[in-house]
């Protein structure tokens, strides 16, 4: 992810990096595609990357093919598969329900409890 921030050259003020999956979110509701949001600084950490493969093969689609986001600031549920787009924000607040991402719009998470 590193590389993507020095090839996009997100605004100065983007402090999210918005994930949004080919997926839709449980139940099928318009406000149902599934997305995450993450720091936007811990995005160079060395161990936050896309994936698209695994042991030296392509990703598969049970893994998140054609691409995964890995984070390991973050907890599992937040580690998007099926990617589809990148965006680089400001806020979080006009997305959704404005809590950060679909699990924290649809289930009680706590609000952005990183671990």
């Amino acid at each position: 992810m590193s590389d993507i921030l020095a090839i996009a050259h997100p605004s100065p003020s983007a402090r999210w990096v918005v994930f949004y999956s080919f997926a839709e979110g449980a139940g099928g509701t318009p406000e149902g595609r599934y997305y995450d949001c993450h720091k936007i600084e811990h995005m160079r950490e060395p161990t936050c990357l896309l994936a698209y493969e695994m042991n030296g093969q392509p990703l598969n689609e049970a893994h998140g093919a054609p691409l995964r986001l890995r984070n390991e600031r973050e907890i599992g549920f937040k580690q998007v598969k099926w990617i589809e787009s990148i965006e680089f924000v400001e806020s979080f607040a006009h997305l959704g329900f404005g809590q950060g991402g679909y699990n924290e719009d649809h289930e009680f998470c706590g609000y952005r409890m990183p671990i």
